[in-house]
């Protein structure tokens, strides 16, 4: 059986989960729309059936190099000829007043590329997380998009579901006082050596710069804090699995400016999924604290009780209304970067062997 991420992460459909209410006078009077580049299982699965609920957007186009998912996706959404594009034609989107967001789910060593080229085309883009494979490739895609003065907005999803949001906040009221110490960890097997993951030009990395991301913001946004140093292991127990370029596994340690550290796993090797924070007078766990849902959680206080939502028409409709409303991106550019910066500095401090200084 093949084990892949997207069959880890829990699937729910829109129309089974509590949306919240949007009033008509809140309503544009035009949805942007919106081309997906790239129609993997997360677009096909995941993103394209949020539509079906959003407030905002809506699916008007997509980027293929597959002609036979063209043509599923043509009926399946009646999506028209024109706004139908391969890899090589992309460009041409330029032209196209029916799409005003494109949203790049490509294999992350993709990102790059079609970001710059959707911001040279003049249109919005959302990118999927992690944002690029160097610190390079995402400054150069924030630069792209502020000459081409179109917004740059990551697929943070978590970012605008509610429990999530409820780990922000007790980091900032601090409702069990300052935070002290946090765990993350995510991973699931995969022994696929064909899946694009386990190709180095097109990941940039093995489970890190897959899963290991969500675990890299969580400390963030659970302490509300940037770290300012970070030290890392990586471990391999099949070499002629995991290829040169793709760990299998990840430790890493970070340290933040108010005292608070931080412990994480990353992994191809298992199953793991876990949130931790604890504070001076009370705790916080979360398992699952990353998948799609429901996530599930409890503090000091008891068990977490926030609605069941769709996070991805959540997201779409959070980026496409802060478009809108010309308000800034709840998680642009600047946040995946600070994410790479990270993973990149772990990914030295793992082959060094030194604690590597973040700020």
């Amino acid at each position: 059986m093949k084990n892949t991420r997207r069959d880890f992460l829990k699937t729910f459909v829109a129309s089974s989960v509590a949306i919240p209410f949007v009033s008509q006078a809140c309503l544009p009077e035009k949805k942007l729309g919106v081309a997906l580049v790239g129609l993997g299982s997360y677009a096909t699965n995941n993103l394209a059936p949020s539509f079906v609920n959003t407030q905002f957007c809506r699916l008007v186009g997509i980027v293929t190099g597959t002609p036979a998912k063209a043509e599923t996706w043509k009926k399946k959404y009646d999506i028209p000829d024109k706004n139908i594009y391969n890899y090589q034609n992309f460009d041409e989107i330029s032209k196209n007043p029916d799409i005003d967001v494109v949203y790049v789910v490509l294999p992350n060593g993709m990102h790059h590329e079609f970001v710059l080229r959707a911001a040279k085309a003049g249109k919005h883009v959302i990118c999927e997380k992690p944002m690029a494979i160097s610190v390079k490739e995402c400054e150069e895609m924030m630069a792209a998009c502020k000459v081409a003065k179109v917004t740059l907005s990551i697929g943070y999803r978590l970012h605008y579901e509610p429990f999530t949001n409820e780990v922000m906040r007790l980091a900032k009221d601090k409702d069990f006082g300052k935070v002290a110490f946090v765990e993350s960890s995510f991973g699931f097997p995969l022994r696929d050596k064909k899946a694009w993951r386990m190709i180095p030009k097109l990941s940039g990395g093995g489970p890190m710069m897959d899963v290991g991301v969500y675990a890299v913001n969580a400390a963030r946004y659970a302490t509300g804090e940037e770290p300012i140093s970070v030290t890392a292991q990586a471990v391999k127990t099949h070499p002629d699995i995991y290829v040169e370029g793709i760990e299998e596994t990840m430790f890493w340690q970070m340290k933040f400016p108010s005292g608070a550290i931080s412990n994480h796993t990353t992994t191809y090797n298992s199953y793991l999924q876990r949130l931790y924070v604890g504070y001076e007078n009370g705790n916080l766990e979360m398992s699952p604290a990353f998948d799609y849902g429901p996530l599930k959680g409890k503090t000091s206080k008891g068990e977490m009780k926030f609605p069941i939502v769709h996070h991805q028409t959540l997201m779409l409709d959070g980026i496409c209304g802060d478009i809108i409303n010309n308000r800034p991106m709840r998680t642009p550019g600047e946040e995946g970067l600070r994410d790479v910066k990270i993973m990149m500095a772990a990914f030295e401090a793992a082959k060094t062997g030194k604690k590597v200084k973040l700020v």
